[in-house]
């Protein structure tokens, strides 16, 4: 309901000040232009106290209301002078010009890091023209959307007309990614996200939260954590996790704690549950092998090279849990150190949501209606590889169902420019990653490392740290996880067996990897796209907190699971 208020609040009427200046435009003639204004004589010769205000385009002054502080020594009625003479009002001065556009240094940077790979750094015999100048543009593009010379939208699309203008991609070429559905799945999350907030079916459930677990802003984040972790194994799509259930809860709570995206008081709170969710959602897809649809494909590659897994949901779930246990319990700890949020205790909260929802009342029928649609396309995604219905589908399958029952408006989802905003910016990064897979830049990297191992003749678990460090940070250059595992697993799987690493623990290990990289950028992942999508974290504080957290998980994974998967005898 809040959220409701904030946006009823936004379309108010026009401000009192555009009201004066269109009255004052009906007096005045527009044929006047501004300088003869101060040389005509006021119809009667009036006193004034003030000289008008400058109207904001400088054009006409503004009418500016008869004061009700009566000075001393005058009548509250203005009297005629025949005294008075009009005085010349002197001209505000002129304005300084707004520089519009790109910001300057960051887009000489980013334009320069391009230019500089492309022109200044030799190109491998191995890679061919059209390959390397892709990849210039890609790195300028990756550094624009850090630098942020213009919003990240614009500028992935400026990135996406320099490759078509400079013939690297052809033009059906640079928007296949337009179709890719992972992003469409992220693009109807968003509309699901307005849904839940239209309804007020996302209010009622975050101030369920704040009823049970609402003493502290850490605890919130537990729970929300833990609430993942569940839901995990039976909807195997993070994306659909972030954007269908928890980010609209999320938003709710934020709102309602005065915690709004874009503005200082995101700090509040939004910021921080937005960035705790989105790290240990990574570790809740690594835990189980149906929490991410790239678990799947990791084992299928696994067994083109001769790795079979045996009972292969157990056996992932038993090598993953300590490890993803700790890394959850850890990762809200440590964002709540290094990336406080301003409110951190709210004792008298769970009495204020219970209070609030006797007033809200039973459930209405839009919640009700949104409850059985996400409940359907709940079961769709666990069960639509059975039934042979992708999970774009079944969100297609929702959202129609909420258009015809009303629950939502053409008009909201036309509005919902967050949506819209990442579907442009993200396709592009993804028809980017994947054009410079198709074009063997990654495979030209792979074949570098696997060189340089030869050549350190270093030991098995030597290689395998560097190889899984090497897998984990060239998702940098990725903007898909399962684009990742199609163009690499293969590869670095055959390395690490190369390499001497047994076999079982290096399938495994990779497949874990696959998703902890997820939580790196604002592209790295569907997720990645739904979070930051929600206005709640500057961009640099995204890379920031990603490599941060990233060396936390490393740490942790490389630590315990090297005990741990001792104990399990997987070497």
């Amino acid at each position: 309901m809040e959220s409701l208020a904030l946006h009823n609040h936004s379309v108010a009427a026009p401000s009192l000040i555009s009201c004066r200046s269109t009255l004052f435009r009906r007096v005045r003639s527009p044929s006047v232009s501004p300088p003869s204004i101060r040389h005509l004589s006021p119809p009667l010769p009036v006193r004034f106290s003030a000289a008008p205000k400058p109207s904001p385009s400088g054009l006409f002054p503004l009418y500016s209301p008869p004061s009700f502080n009566k000075p001393s020594g005058f009548d509250s009625i203005p009297r005629a002078s025949s005294s008075l003479q009009p005085q010349a009002i002197p001209a505000p001065p002129p304005a300084k010009p707004v520089l519009q556009g790109a910001k300057k240094l960051p887009l000489v940077i980013s334009v320069a890091i391009g230019l500089i790979v492309r022109f200044l750094v030799p190109k491998p015999v191995e890679v061919t023209p059209q390959a390397w100048q892709l990849l210039g543009i890609f790195l300028s593009t990756i550094a624009g959307l850090v630098l942020s010379p213009l919003p990240v939208g614009a500028w992935a699309f400026l990135g996406l007309t320099t490759a078509v203008v400079t013939k690297t991609l052809a033009f059906s070429t640079a928007f296949s990614a337009f179709t890719n559905e992972v992003i469409w799945l992220i693009v109807i999350s968003f509309f699901f996200a307005r849904g839940f907030v239209k309804t007020g079916l996302g209010d009622r459930i975050a101030t369920y939260f704040v009823k049970w677990l609402g003493k502290s802003t850490l605890g919130l984040s537990y729970g929300l954590t833990l609430s993942e972790a569940l839901i995990a194994p039976a909807m195997p799509s993070t994306t659909a996790r972030a954007g269908g259930v928890f980010l609209p809860i999320i938003k709710s709570l934020s709102l309602s704690s005065g915690s709004r995206p874009g503005d200082s008081s995101s700090r509040k709170l939004g910021s921080y549950l937005i960035q705790s969710q989105f790290q240990c959602a990574a570790n809740s897809s690594a835990l189980f092998l149906t929490a991410a649809a790239q678990n799947l494909l990791c084992l299928k590659l696994a067994e083109e090279l001769g790795i079979i897994i045996s009972s292969p949901w157990v056996s992932w779930f038993k090598a993953a849990s300590l490890p993803a246990f700790i890394c959850l319990l850890a990762t809200p700890l440590v964002l709540y150190k290094i990336y406080p949020p301003e409110t951190k205790d709210t004792p008298e909260a769970p009495a204020m949501a219970a209070k609030k929802l006797e007033n809200m009342g039973p459930v209405t029928s839009n919640e009700w209606i949104m409850i059985g649609t996400m409940l359907l396309a709940v079961s769709l995604w666990v069960c639509g590889e059975a039934l042979g219905i992708p999970s774009v589908v079944a969100a297609m399958i929702g959202l129609s169902i909420l258009l015809l029952l009303g629950v939502l408006e053409w008009e909201d989802c036309l509005r919902e420019k967050s949506a819209w905003d990442t579907l442009a910016w993200f396709a592009v990064l993804v028809g980017m990653a994947g054009q410079l897979t198709n074009l063997g830049i990654v495979k030209w990297m792979s074949n570098c490392v696997a060189m340089s191992l030869q050549s350190l003749s270093l030991s098995w678990p030597a290689a395998f740290g560097v190889l899984q460090a090497a897998y984990f940070f060239i998702h940098y250059m990725f903007a898909s996880q399962t684009g990742h595992v199609g163009a690499l697993y293969s590869a670095f799987l055959a390395m690490h067996v190369a390499a001497g690493v047994p076999t079982i623990l290096a399938a495994l290990a990779l497949a874990y990897n696959t998703n902890l990289f997820g939580a790196l950028t604002h592209y790295s992942s569907g997720q990645a796209a739904v979070y930051y999508g929600a206005g709640y974290v500057d961009l640099p504080d995204v890379f920031k907190l990603g490599f941060t957290v990233a060396l936390v998980n490393a740490t942790i994974w490389g630590v315990v699971g090297t005990f741990w998967w001792k104990f399990l005898g997987l070497y």
